[in-house]
């Protein structure tokens, strides 16, 4: 993974220990620009640049080009987690202050990290994700029995699309991953980057290699055959209970292989694992009418400079009422029946 001062992150991680003994730590990065963050605040960015405050470097907790939500700050099992999470806080404004720096952003944190985080002065922020679960069905013909009539035959019709266009779709997971099959994903990646002006190219064949020696036992790879070759796949990551949708690409356009690829096949290894929530990455509304419903995401914010602090707190005051509404419509739209009392 191509992480470094080469390309904007700086690891700086943030410990804190009493003697000799670490009891509490952080993740954390002097970034020099918000690519790979999926919590966009390139217009918080081009506000300050317009109001002559510098915007970068700046420092980021979170996990680079990685959207899910999860524990960042990491305490001793015997210790005060809010309190040293508020200490690190703490930390982390004074890091801003004697450096120069314009703020530290939290990404996808958890509830309890947010919750101590304002009351230590810092910005709620609060994102929405689609987000599968699992309620328990016996396959997937038994999970599209539970959609609505629309969605589900929507579903039916993109999957016959695809077989009728030759393709087969085959799930493996850790050490049932074909070798080659790597390959084929450095590939698939390499061409959505490739495919899509946004995109940047972090991850070199190394990685996949690297990937493939230490992590396979977590891996869930969804690839789509042709003539017995590979044309398109997923890299999904499974952990306790939840698989995590995190790469995408294709050699060959064939319509609706995306969905049958990245979500369908993903569905489907959840059902037959017995895993209780997949959630595919950031973005796409066009997942809520496949299955997802959404989910809300929390990060928290400290900005150094007094004028963009009270800008920035302004919007993101409305921002979470939008979202709010956001989340409570998408769900009373939800492509799935309500669930039984």
């Amino acid at each position: 993974m191509a992480v470094g001062e080469g390309t904007g992150w700086v690891a700086r991680p943030l410990v804190a220990r009493e003697g000799e003994r670490v009891v509490a730590a952080c993740p954390l990065y002097l970034k020099g620009h918000s690519e790979g963050e999926f919590v966009f605040d390139h217009a918080w960015a081009d506000a300050a640049e317009r109001a002559g405050i510098r915007y970068y470097p700046k420092l980021l907790v979170g996990i680079p080009f990685t959207p899910v939500s999860g524990a960042r700050f990491l305490v001793a099992a015997d210790v005060a987690r809010g309190v040293w999470i508020e200490r690190l806080a703490g930390a982390l404004r004074e890091l801003c202050l004697a450096n120069e720096l314009s703020g530290a952003h939290v990404n996808f944190c958890r509830e309890d990290e947010l919750a101590a985080l304002e009351r230590a002065g810092w910005l709620p922020r609060l994102g929405l994700q689609y987000h599968w679960t699992n309620r328990g069905w016996s396959g997937f013909e038994a999970y599209l029995a539970e959609l609505r009539h629309k969605r589900r035959n929507q579903i039916r019709r993109e999957l016959r699309e695809v077989a009728a266009a030759g393709v087969v779709l085959e799930t493996r997971a850790g050490g049932e991953i074909p070798e080659a099959w790597f390959e084929s994903m450095w590939r698939f990646y390499r061409a959505t980057i490739d495919q899509n002006p946004w995109g940047r190219l972090y991850l070199n064949p190394r990685f996949f290699g690297l990937v493939r020696e230490r992590f396979a036992h977590r891996l869930v790879f969804a690839t789509a055959l042709r003539g017995g070759q590979p044309i398109a796949g997923a890299f999904n990551v499974q952990k306790r209970d939840a698989l995590y949708g995190r790469y995408w690409g294709a050699g060959e356009f064939v319509r609706h292989l995306h969905f049958a690829v990245c979500y369908y096949a993903g569905i489907r290894h959840c059902i037959d694992a017995g895993l209780q929530r997949f959630e595919p990455g950031a973005g796409g509304n066009y997942k809520q009418v496949r299955g997802f419903d959404a989910h809300p995401t929390r990060s928290a914010h400290f900005l150094a400079e007094p004028r963009l602090a009270r800008a920035v707190a302004h919007y993101l005051e409305s921002e979470r009422a939008e979202t709010r509404e956001a989340i409570d419509w998408l769900r009373e739209r939800s492509a799935l029946k309500p669930a039984d009392p």
